[in-house]
């Protein structure tokens, strides 16, 4: 009889059970499998049998029936079948992007939902694992953009995996910690991806005799961390700022700028020409390629007929430049260092810059590292396997501290000018969960008022841009103007007054607070009694 050669075969059963961590780095081309066993000090890249392309990568690739499907194909199964360039229904990939976005940010042209496609993914790599792996924990990673709804995701997709602990950690913090970054140091990273680009100044914990940063518990023998008394230490993100903006958003405007036909009458274009502008791209970064070198690289229609994609290096970077995607990255940075700000963190505090994610390389991005960030040192890590790495050497029973993207104001009566003004109570920037209360003390406006109502709004971003699709196509759309505050959908919650109050008297001192979801709630004391407010969660803060 012969025998089973793959990772899960009978010969496997002889060897000793190697007990220790897995990470999963879930990208929108590409995700990194990694395994660090206990008491070894660097993480192995593996090797999964048909899936994986190299050592620890396998292609964001699926190709499904539906749900019911019991055996999808996976990764590198996609691309040796030939499938990666149909236009199918049944081929999923960029489902990234889509993980806890709204709806309006999301892209459905397939069978599965992205939460579906990513979920079915998750599960395929775990039923590929070497069988003498003993994967005591498992660290997740997670983007910027839609964090929250991305990690609500990873907790219901995780939640069938044979496993005792799961932790989480943002991807730019595990970057940090993969490049090999001194504790205590702070530093910038930059993260683009096939489907988002993200920008995150974190301060790392530790140094001077203080332990490292660690990474958010979810699962711990089957626990939520909150019932936990142990003693968080976090890693702060002092600023951060991302968009849905990434390395196949790229492709397309490669496509639409060399075959403006590919996009008419709101098609999209074709997925092998996207690939093949994805290759084009990847020639085109190599750091010895000349600039003015042309390089080619051919799609096959659905006709059959060759599509010719030709471009130089100054060709890419003026298209890039042309589309907005120096104005983006110069507006993300402003976002994150006005973050900083709040913590007297300016750019010449930082030790070090760190770009990661397939999009690293990009000749222009390196141009706009060297004119903006001149003063910064450039670090140098894998930009692929650096989040996993990363996520790696974070250890359970320490989260890292989320900032908040958007904020959230309440409306107050001025006496003087007699009409309502927002006052913020948690801005952008700001860390959650909070380690102190906002305090605010509000008086009444009325004679004989019965209440206090809580008319909460979300402040709209400055300076920001959003990215739409028109006719298929990424299209980046700025904002400007007065920012504005959109006042929540959800009832403003009221505050009995007993006895009621009247113009011009302080009645209730309100303590404003963040949990471990991102939920703004409220207690305090009424002023004049003394008596204690019943504590309030009055809805989730972005």
């Amino acid at each position: 009889m012969a025998l089973d050669q793959s990772p899960t075969g009978e010969q496997n059963l002889q060897l000793s059970a190697t007990a220790g961590t897995l990470a999963i780095d879930l990208g929108s081309t590409t995700t990194v499998v990694a395994f660090q066993a206990k008491d070894q000090p660097q993480p192995e890249l593996l090797i999964l049998e048909a899936i994986s392309h190299k050592p620890g990568q396998v292609p964001s690739l699926l190709w499904s029936h539906g749900l019911a499907d019991p055996s999808p194909l996976v990764g590198r199964q996609v691309l040796d079948a030939g499938l990666a360039d149909r236009e199918s229904p049944q081929l999923l990939r960029d489902f990234k992007r889509s993980i806890g976005a709204p709806d309006s940010a999301r892209e459905r042209a397939t069978n599965l939902t992205a939460e579906q496609a990513a979920e079915a993914l998750l599960h395929q790599i775990w039923r590929r694992l070497p069988s003498h792996l003993e994967v005591q924990r498992l660290v997740l990673t997670a983007p910027v953009e839609h964090y929250r709804g991305y990690r609500q995701w990873l907790l219901q997709a995780s939640e069938t995996l044979p496993v005792e602990e799961v932790a989480l950690v943002d991807e730019p913090t595990a970057a940090a910690l993969g490049a090999g970054v001194a504790p205590g140091a702070r530093l910038l990273v930059i993260d683009i991806g096939g489907s988002t680009i993200d920008l995150s100044l974190v301060a790392l914990e530790g140094g001077e005799g203080r332990a490292a940063p660690l990474a958010q518990l979810l699962r711990f023998g089957g626990r939520s961390l909150q019932n936990s008394r142990q003693t968080l230490r976090c890693a702060k993100v002092l600023g951060k700022a991302g968009l849905p903006l990434g390395g196949r958003d790229l492709d397309r405007w490669i496509v639409e700028h060399l075959h403006p036909s590919q996009g008419e009458s709101g098609s999209v274009p074709t997925t092998a020409a996207l690939n093949a502008a994805e290759r084009l791209k990847c020639r085109l970064s190599d750091p010895g390629l000349d600039q003015h070198t042309t390089v080619t690289e051919l799609a096959t229609t659905e006709e059959g007929s060759q599509l010719e994609l030709k471009l130089s290096r100054n060709q890419l970077d003026a298209l890039l430049e042309q589309r907005g995607f120096l104005q983006v990255l110069d507006d993300l940075l402003e976002t994150t260092l006005a973050g900083a700000r709040q913590y007297n963190c300016q750019l010449d505090d930082l030790e070090g810059v760190l770009a990661v994610g397939g999009g690293a390389q990009l000749p222009l991005l390196q141009q706009w590292l060297g004119q903006r960030l001149a003063t910064v040192p450039l670090l140098s890590a894998p930009p692929i396997e650096a989040v996993a790495s990363g996520a790696l050497s974070l250890t359970p029973g320490v989260r890292v501290r989320d900032v908040l993207q958007r904020g959230v104001s309440l409306r107050c009566w001025d006496r003087r000018s007699g009409t309502h003004h927002w006052h913020p109570l948690f801005v952008p920037g700001q860390t959650w969960p909070t380690e102190t209360p906002f305090v605010l003390v509000l008086a009444c406006g009325d004679t004989e008022q019965q209440a206090i109502e809580l008319v909460l709004g979300e402040p709209e971003n400055q300076a920001r841009h959003d990215v739409v699709f028109i006719n298929g196509l990424p299209t980046l759309r700025g904002s400007s103007g007065t920012p504005r505050v959109q006042t929540w959908e959800a009832r403003a919650a009221n505050l009995p007054l007993n006895p009621p109050g009247n113009p011009g008297e302080d009645c209730l001192r309100l303590k404003f607070r963040l949990n471990e979801q991102a939920q703004l709630i409220v207690e305090g004391e009424d002023l004049r009694t003394g008596e204690s407010l019943p504590q309030q969660m009055l809805g989730p803060v972005r």
